[in-house]
């Protein structure tokens, strides 16, 4: 079939709702969840509520993900549309770039400006009546009220887990590189070995990232109840690990569908996309490796 030359506009989708949907379940059942495990509850209707959520969002992805593949297996798209699909991932990994700079800014914020004044210092230091013998250090091993956050032995080592989990990622986007390279010649064996690499790079990264999280709680006493420095090391790294998880999913998602003969020297723009979000996972990890494990 000859390439559209007007817009495509695509027929009505149930997809955006069932999108809603499992967004509310998703979101709704993590922060129930969340509530009850600091509360030392079971969680079970969060458990229940995530899981439902995660399930409906697993079905919504892979239909309508389905029904734009098979669009554009079947031309379809004007070159128009093929530039909206590109600014709307600009846009998309911009608002994931300022999710990232909000965490980060939490983190800046603390270690500025909040636990300096808890220790007297700047124009607030007055809060340190609250806590006269709190000594504010960062890394903040032990928490002003420790009866209420128990204090944390020690921190990871940066040069072992997290020095090889940041050599892997940026392994992983080297052979996501030549992996794009390879496709764009047209090479479909060096495309399926150089992605089958990078997957098996990101894997390996979260298979070390859950070894640290046991090796936190187990050892270390480093926990989601260890004060502001458990909770926002939790909050930077578990984020960026739900982003490396969806990442792998993604690149699965297209070596599969390079075995299919999906993609084309000149038309892959799927490739293009998932490539473009793994290479920004790597980079938020650059940054997270410096600020929070380093500094």
């Amino acid at each position: 079939m000859a390439q559209q030359p007007a817009y495509y506009v695509p027929p009505q989708s149930h997809w955006p709702i069932i999108a809603a949907a499992s967004l509310f379940f998703t979101l709704g059942g993590m922060a129930v969840l969340l509530h009850a495990l600091q509360q030392e509850g079971s969680g079970l209707m969060g458990r229940v509520m995530l899981i439902s959520g995660l399930m409906i969002l697993a079905g919504m992805l892979t239909g309508w993900f389905a029904a734009v593949i098979n669009e554009t297996r079947q031309d379809l798209y004007s070159p128009q549309l093929d530039r909206s699909f590109r600014y709307g991932m600009s846009w998309f990994i911009f608002s994931e770039v300022m999710f990232f700079f909000a965490f980060f800014g939490t983190l800046f914020y603390l270690r500025v400006f909040a636990v300096p004044w808890l220790g007297g210092e700047g124009d607030k230091g007055l809060a340190n009546m609250l806590w006269p013998q709190f000594n504010a250090v960062w890394p903040l091993l032990e928490a002003p009220n420790p009866e209420q956050f128990p204090p944390i032995k020690e921190i990871i080592d940066p040069w072992h887990i997290p020095f090889l989990n940041t050599i892997l990622l940026l392994s992983s986007s080297v052979t996501l590189w030549f992996s794009h390279k390879a496709l764009k010649r047209n090479d479909r064996d060096r495309t399926k070995l150089w992605l089958g690499i990078t997957i098996l790079l990101g894997l390996t990264f979260l298979a070390l990232q859950i070894y640290e999280y046991a090796k936190a709680y187990n050892e270390l006493d480093l926990t989601l109840r260890s004060g502001v420095y458990g909770a926002t090391f939790f909050m930077l790294t578990g984020f960026h690990g739900a982003h490396v998880t969806i990442g792998s999913l993604i690149l699965i998602v297209i070596l599969f569908r390079v075995y299919l003969g999906h993609f084309s020297a000149e038309k892959h723009f799927g490739f293009e996309a998932g490539a473009w979000y793994w290479h920004f996972v790597d980079v938020v990890w650059i940054f997270l490796f410096t600020t929070v494990y380093l500094l």
